[in-house]
């Protein structure tokens, strides 16, 4: 089972920065989760929320800003441990750390038009260049999933599922050509994982931060394991 870094490792360090993905990468993980959104001047950046108040605690949507803004607002602000200023990251660099990486799990967060799907992921698909045998592109936006079907992507993508629609939510997987689903964790029973293996889709369920439950899950073939606390994780289960 791979052990996959949540936004990094949101439990050790901030959350989708570049000092984070460098302090998993230090750890000898090669696996990480992250969100992407597009600025209104086209340029894709690594954060989970539309706006900086829970990570920066400055008040500020991050669709009003270009990515010069970015350099104002400090991820690490809550951390009190963290001497590092960590801005939020353009996509472009934080692969740079993520060259070596064996899997990586992007996920797009919701659009408002199909419009809006297409400029980003035509962006995303491009910067992503080289990284097509290590990256899954992952999204709860159907849209984002209809217009990577619709384009033919060349990129392997699966299905975020955090509605309890299970069964669904694996022929929904399969409509769209998706080779993962990635499960919530309170949705992911013995059951429901034994379906999605039947369907010949890959599973990674998130979040988890328990050793008993990360051992559940293990011993029942789940290939990946999201997790705030990867060195907790990767100590606990080897």
């Amino acid at each position: 089972m791979r052990i996959i870094g949540h936004r990094g490792a949101r439990g050790e360090a901030p959350e989708n920065t570049l000092g984070g993905f460098q302090y998993i990468h230090d750890l000898g993980i090669r696996a990480v989760e992250f969100d992407v959104r597009q600025l209104h001047d086209q340029n894709l950046v690594i954060m989970h929320d539309d706006n900086f108040v829970r990570t920066t605690a400055q008040d500020k949507n991050i669709y009003q800003c270009s990515v010069q803004d970015l350099d104002q607002y400090d991820q690490s602000e809550i951390w009190m441990d963290w001497t590092k200023f960590e801005v939020t990251p353009q996509l472009k660099d934080a692969l740079n750390i993520m060259q070596d990486f064996e899997h990586l799990e992007v996920e797009i967060k919701a659009v408002e038009s199909y419009e809006a799907a297409e400029n980003l992921l035509n962006e995303l698909e491009k910067q992503l260049q080289g990284f097509e045998q290590t990256a899954v592109i992952t999204s709860f936006d159907r849209k984002i999933h209809e217009v990577l079907q619709q384009t033919n992507s060349n990129f392997r993508r699966g299905l975020l599922i955090e509605d309890d629609i299970k069964y669904q939510a694996i022929e929904d997987a399969l409509k769209f050509g998706c080779m993962q689903i990635g499960w919530m964790n309170q949705l992911a029973t013995h059951e429901i994982i034994q379906a999605t293996q039947q369907a010949n889709l890959a599973i990674s369920v998130w979040t988890v931060n328990e050793i008993e439950r990360a051992k559940q899950l293990r011993d029942l073939g789940v290939q990946g394991l999201i997790t705030d606390f990867p060195k907790l994780i990767l100590n606990e289960l080897k």
